[in-house]
């Protein structure tokens, strides 16, 4: 079997800064598995120095190798840049689903009583984001108009997904679109999520509308879910699920593409936070979303040396955390470095404990 590649994907200040720490974590030396790097610089001034020919290039190369790893970009706000390499990225490998879990930081109060991971599952493309936006005078009122759409299948790939996903965690699809308001619209959706529920039947169903899914989060924030979702509906329950949990830390964000069964063929792995400019250069910031989403690009290996390593990082980085190795955000004093010397040390020595079970290969 050859070496899985991880296409690596430079970014820009903190940003760049934390995709190092991780790939400390993540190299042959300290995990043993045998993986190749294949980096491609998106910074901003690379961006804008080769018209975004190094996003073509880096999205041609994840969708050979079915791998990539991101660092948080700057996206210009001046109309006619070069914009954000997320959005050629999802379209040049047709990622369609985006993945976010709220998880308890081991260690840290949340805010709210949540103890069991809460997974967003929603559309990447289409919906209120690429619309045509228009306004019109009409009697001396002014009106703003827009159209969206979704498609089929779209709606059937973040339908399945949802369900696969929710089979593995043993957690329960909960949630969904505003049908009764838009029975064409975001019906199809809800079309798709009950058909996948009867394919699989082992899965608890309890599709609700998305503001009563609003209104039940904290009250069933004590057991898994999976939430799938409409892509707004979706960006911003994300950013609501993350802060339940107390930080966006202990996240990672997951782009998918899906094959003709439904089933990932390139997977995206990026941290939800963005380049942190204010921390840039100073060694404070917490790379443990980094980390963690290294880890998970890694669970999708099919492989089990890959799937062992990257439960190796899983524990090792809340363990760090919940032995009081903590950056400053949450309330500790370690550097970045720092907190990756403990993760690094940690997963050499479960790998190190676990092979003498025979369960590292």
């Amino acid at each position: 079997m050859s070496k899985p590649t991880i296409v690596v994907m430079e970014g820009d200040q903190t940003g760049q800064e934390l995709l190092e720490q991780a790939l400390r974590v993540m190299s042959p030396e300290v995990t043993g598995y045998d993986v190749n790097f294949e980096r491609f610089d998106l910074s901003l001034e690379n961006r804008r120095k080769t018209n975004n020919q190094i996003v073509h290039e880096a999205a041609t190369a994840m969708r050979e190798t079915g791998l990539g790893l991101k660092a948080a970009t700057i996206t210009p706000e001046t109309k006619g840049d070069v914009g954000s390499p997320n959005a050629i990225l999802r379209k040049e490998i047709n990622g369609t689903v985006i993945v976010r879990t709220g998880r308890r930081i081991p260690g840290i109060a949340p805010p709210v009583g949540v103890y069991s991971p809460i997974s967003v599952v929603r559309m990447a493309v289409d919906d209120a984001y690429g619309a045509k936006e228009w306004r019109e005078e009409v009697d001396g009122d002014e009106y703003s108009f827009r159209t969206e759409k979704i498609s089929r299948s779209v709606c059937k790939g973040v339908a399945k997904y949802a369900f696969q996903h929710a089979k593995k965690l043993n957690a329960t699809v909960f949630g969904g679109p505003k049908f009764t308001v838009s029975p064409i619209y975001e019906g199809m959706f809800k079309e798709e999520l009950d058909a996948a529920s009867k394919q699989y039947s082992e899965v608890q169903y309890e599709p609700q509308l998305i503001d009563a899914t609003y209104a039940l989060l904290l009250v069933k924030a004590g057991e898994p879910l999976v939430i799938p979702a409409l892509n707004r509906d979706g960006d911003c329950l994300s950013d609501l699920v993350l802060q339940m949990f107390g930080s966006i830390a202990g996240s990672e964000s997951i782009l998918l593409a899906l094959d003709d069964d439904f089933h990932p063929n390139v997977v995206m792995a990026e941290a939800p936070h963005g380049t942190a400019p204010s921390l840039f250069g100073k060694n404070i910031a917490n790379p443990m979303a980094m980390i963690l989403a290294g880890a998970s690009l890694l669970s999708y290996q099919s492989d089990k040396q890959g799937q062992t390593v990257s439960r190796a990082m899983y524990e090792s980085t809340l363990e760090t955390i919940i032995n009081g190795h903590r950056t400053s955000d949450l309330g500790g004093s370690a550097s970045t470095t720092e907190f990756t010397d403990e993760v690094i040390k940690r997963v050499r020595t479960k790998l190190e404990v676990w092979s003498t079970f025979g369960e590292s290969m």
